[in-house]
């Protein structure tokens, strides 16, 4: 592997004031996926109000992503083209998710069924206006390439705490030393959550300064027609984007590991109380919470480091196959380390389990700044925003269908979550999903991955010639 000096080093402070707002970013969607079962345990929701609540604001929110995209990567400012958005967006989302979980039982259900499809929607807008341009600002923090990895390892270990508390909340909610049912913990607990995430959120619009941006002629004025129809330069943004066969590679890969991962994911919950415990989930005590929890410490204290170092020594494609076949090998452990009576052995697999989510968004992320220079370099335009949107739809589209076949598979198995008892094979059925199912995704992303070749050296190329470009255009400038 090349070694290059850097050019662009990013201070330890912004590398943490950028991983802060990672940490909102991945906190409110764990809060929001555990304080969802509320809905059907406390508040009575029927499955179709449930599935409704849990797909239509995600639907609403790929649609923003990418029109969000457009107007950041096109907006003219003195502050830049990002920060005041994500500054908006850590109000509008901190805000909408203290009032969404005020639900009462005393109120109607199709009163609290339209109240919290209201509050949801206008989160996960506030979701949209922070997010787009916050990843973006990750992307351009630095043009160098093992800067941006280190930039993303920081930020990553920063929002990976979010996995390791966010699971101790089921046991703050239906403890009845703290409240008295679930609904009650939720309306009390994400107020707090909302101001702890909201103000973590504004911290990269404070303190990540950005160049003004209001004579830069490159830009589409952002006018009322103009962001009408955007509709058309977004969908040229798309088609140019995939036009980058290392662009498709990394959101094909992404998809088919995420994807595969969150299918099986509430799969655990259900192992270890059926499986280890015979259904017993008093008994199961904090065990399905630790899964969760340590699995989270592992990534952040061991996971993160270790792929970022593999990354910098063997490049960023070897990072990926590497981490992601130790992943493999970790839930093939998990098949044999379920053992009912010794909960604490699944314990032994997770340091090898944690290798496939901690590594993906670690090298992806980085992989996708030096895509955004390869596109510059095709096309003439920063695009971060674009290219942002796209890459996190497909890991929301993934999310989506995850949900869909995660249903589907307990169907097929014939698992009947909440039963006293389940059918015979029915959980060995769910194990059977839980290790192969990610096992194929995973196997799948490696070989699409295995011919990647947007290398250390080619990033370098790049970079090279944009710098050239730049002065060039600036010896110009002053000539006129």
């Amino acid at each position: 592997m090349t070694k290059t000096k850097s050019t662009s080093k990013v201070p330890m402070g912004k590398k943490i004031a950028f991983g802060l707002g990672m940490l909102a970013n991945q906190m409110f969607p764990a809060a929001l996926g555990i304080f969802m079962v509320v809905l059907v345990k406390d508040l009575g929701f029927p499955t179709w109000m449930w599935s409704i609540l849990y797909f239509l604001p995600r639907i609403f929110d790929s649609i923003t992503d990418p029109i969000m995209g457009f107007i950041s990567d096109n907006t003219r400012s003195k502050y830049g083209r990002r920060r005041h958005y994500v500054f908006i967006g850590a109000i509008i989302m901190g805000i909408s998710f203290a009032l969404m979980w005020q639900l009462y039982r005393e109120d109607s259900l199709n009163y609290n069924f339209a109240y919290y499809l209201f509050w949801s929607l206008v989160f996960y807008l506030g979701l949209t206006i922070f997010s787009v341009p916050y990843v973006a600002m990750g992307y351009e923090m630095s043009d160098d390439f093992h800067e941006r990895t280190s930039i993303m390892a920081v930020s990553q270990w920063i929002g990976q705490w979010a996995w390791v508390l966010a699971p101790w909340l089921w046991v703050i909610m239906y403890d009845p030393n703290w409240f008295d049912s679930g609904d009650v913990a939720t309306r009390t607990l994400a107020i707090w959550v909302a101001i702890i995430c909201a103000l973590l959120a504004m911290v990269p619009a404070i303190f990540l300064k950005d160049k003004s941006t209001l004579d830069d002629d490159s830009l589409v004025p952002l006018t009322i027609k103009n962001i009408g129809g955007s509709l058309r330069e977004i969908l040229k943004g798309f088609k140019e984007a995939f036009k980058i066969k290392q662009f498709r590679k990394l959101c094909i890969a992404t998809f088919f590991i995420f994807n595969a991962f969150n299918t099986v994911a509430a799969f655990s919950f259900f192992i270890i109380v059926y499986y280890l415990f015979n259904g017993d989930a008093g008994a199961a005590w904090i065990w399905p919470t630790l899964f969760g929890s340590v699995g989270a410490l592992i990534t952040t204290f061991l996971v993160i480091p270790i792929v970022a170092k593999i990354s910098k020594t063997m490049g960023k494609k070897n990072a990926f196959l590497i981490s992601q076949g130790i992943s493999i090998f970790g839930y093939i452990l998990l098949w044999f380390l379920f053992i009912p009576g010794k909960p604490y052995m699944f314990l032994l697999a997770l340091p090898f389990f944690s290798f496939g989510i901690g590594g993906l968004f670690t090298i992806m992320m980085s992989m996708t700044a030096d895509i955004c220079d390869l596109d510059e370099l095709n096309f003439g335009q920063r695009r971060e925003g674009i290219f942002g949107a796209i890459y996190w739809w497909m890991v929301k589209f993934g999310f989506a269908i995850a949900g869909g076949l995660s249903g589907l598979i307990m169907l097929m198995v014939d698992f009947t979550p909440d039963a006293a008892t389940q059918p015979e094979g029915a959980v060995t059925g769910l194990r059977f999903f839980f290790s192969v199912f990610p096992i194929l995704g995973t196997a799948i992303a490696m070989y699409i991955m295995r011919d990647y070749d947007l290398t250390e050296e080619r990033a370098i190329e790049i970079s090279t010639e944009l710098n050239k470009r730049k002065a060039l255009k600036q010896e110009t400038l002053k000539k006129i």
